[in-house]
């Protein structure tokens, strides 16, 4: 064994000693990258000095590491697709890439990774594109630390800043991404980590994923996007320590769930969203240590939910704590949370209110049933209307109520 191990060892340090470093600039023999990548041999690491390249259609199709030297810009002219890597262990880091070309039949990215392995793609300027990060068949990658800026205006002729298609055990970390369509796009992505993002100001979702399992978001940063997050038709998902603030409009999220089973999410914070959380056909989630603060609705929760537990969560100045268009199942626990509009008491000062809370106001139920409605909500209707119904519960679902509620902010 120790023998093998040596043999591996040994093998691995001629192959470093063989490893070249190839320099392309303005002045050298090698004038562009796709010269530079021509002339390399595998595991040859590409030096590209300052200056600007205008190429597009580059293919990387062995292992090399291209590092930039102070942002050296590709150029793609708003022709096609600029970098395209079609071999395993790729490092593409510290370039300024810019100009991808628009095509409604083809998805032209800036760099797009294509039945590829153990790639890292870190350190990068993508400005003034249709796709900035495009990932294709392709596992075990890392991509990190990116500014990607796009000029999207309308959604039919703006692609996506990060995105993933049939992948599995990627990692998507620390990267800022400002007006595409979608920040970042998973689609049949399982087994992957999105960590430290932020996502502003664009066109449809901060964060947009479906068919995608056993993935982990958290300490991402999402605002005044469209519609704000979205996740759909998965399971096993892990949703921890994000932002989701200022998506506002007709219909704005700041997280959209739908067909999504056996979650977790906790400790986020959703603040000033037209609609804090929006629950369909969503079942066994704990929604747990969250910060619900000053949205249109804090929780919407329509049909097809079942065993789902709200526990530890802060409830803060929404105008509706919760819709409920659930039915009379009566499996959706609410239990221990704090509500900014509970008037209740604690005679034995155990930190519980000793009335149990309906957050479903009358006025919520109406507006569920007729939106129109919801030009009234200044006014002292509203105030009678739901007094009356906090007085005497006639119409409000009675199941839908936290019998322990909490007098302090967890």
């Amino acid at each position: 064994m120790l023998r093998i191990f040596l043999c591996i060892i040994l093998l691995y340090s001629q192959l470093n000693v063989f490893a070249q470093t190839v320099r392309v600039c303005k002045t050298c023999e090698l004038k562009t990258l796709q010269a530079g990548i021509a002339q390399a041999k595998s595991g040859d690491t590409l030096h590209i000095e300052k200056g600007i390249y205008k190429e597009h259609e580059v293919i990387v199709d062995k292992p090399l590491t291209i590092i930039g030297k102070d942002y050296p810009v590709i150029d793609g002219e708003m022709i096609g697709e600029i970098i395209r890597v079609i071999s395993d262990s790729v490092t593409i880091d510290g370039l300024f890439i810019k100009n991808v070309g628009t095509s409604y039949t083809s998805d032209f990215a800036a760099i797009r990774i294509k039945r590829s392995k153990h790639f890292l793609i870190q350190n990068l300027k993508l400005e003034t594109l249709f796709f900035g990060i495009y990932l294709e068949k392709s596992d075990d990658g890392i991509i990190q630390n990116n500014y990607i800026k796009g000029n999207a205006k309308v959604e039919y002729q703006s692609g996506n800043g990060i995105h993933l298609w049939h992948c599995k055990n990627v990692q998507v970390l620390n990267n800022k991404i400002y007006n595409v369509r979608d920040g970042i796009y998973f689609e049949f992505v399982n087994n992957s980590l999105v960590q430290g993002n932020v996502s502003i100001n664009n066109l449809r979702y901060g964060l947009h994923f479906m068919f995608s399992n056993n993935d982990i978001y958290k300490d991402n940063y999402f605002e005044d996007n469209g519609a704000g997050v979205a996740v759909m038709f998965s399971k096993f998902i892990k949703i921890e320590n994000n932002t989701f603030k200022k998506n506002k409009g007709a219909a704005s999220y700041g997280l959209l769930l739908k067909e999504i089973n056996d979650a977790t999410i906790s400790n986020n914070i959703f603040q000033e969203n037209t609609i804090g959380t929006y629950l369909e056909g969503c079942n066994r989630i704990t929604y747990a240590n969250n910060n619900l603060i000053q949205n249109g609705w804090a929780l919407k929760m329509m049909g097809a939910c079942f065993e789902n537990k709200f526990i530890h969560n802060n409830f803060i100045g929404n105008t509706f704590d919760v819709s409920y268009s659930g039915g009379n199942t009566t499996d959706n626990r609410f239990d221990y949370n704090y509500w900014s509009e509970y008037a209740g008491y604690d005679l034995n000062k155990d930190g519980t209110g000793d009335v149990p809370f309906r957050p479903v106001k009358l006025f919520s139920f109406i507006t569920t049933k007729v939106p129109e409605s919801i030009i009234l909500i200044r006014s002292s209707f509203v105030d009678l209307v739901n007094f009356s119904e906090k007085v005497s519960p006639v119409f409000t679902p009675e199941h839908v109520s936290d019998s322990f509620p909490s007098m302090n902010k967890f």
